[in-house]
């Protein structure tokens, strides 16, 4: 079953905090995606772009632009768990 999106925070070094309807809080770093995916440098270079991070209306998806965005399985699988 996918979890759904409840709340996400951008924090700075592209850290991705996630939490998710079941409660589960995961940090997902995005600076291998800039690296590596097309597209994704552009969270680095446009000035601000990084904090645009939205959640799309179904809460299943991350993105910044039409041209960015990230699966929320992505982030609950590969992403680290924090406990509080």
């Amino acid at each position: 079953m996918l979890v759904k999106i409840r709340t996400i925070y951008t924090l700075d070094d592209y850290l991705l905090i996630t939490i998710f309807d079941n409660n589960k809080i995961v940090e997902y770093d995005m600076k291998e995606d800039i690296q590596t995916l097309p597209n994704y440098s552009d969270l680095k270079s446009i000035n601000g772009l990084w904090q645009q991070a939205q959640i799309d209306k179904s809460r299943t998806c991350v993105f910044w632009n039409d041209y960015i965005d990230l699966p929320c399985d992505t982030i609950y699988e590969y992403g680290k768990e924090i406990k509080i």
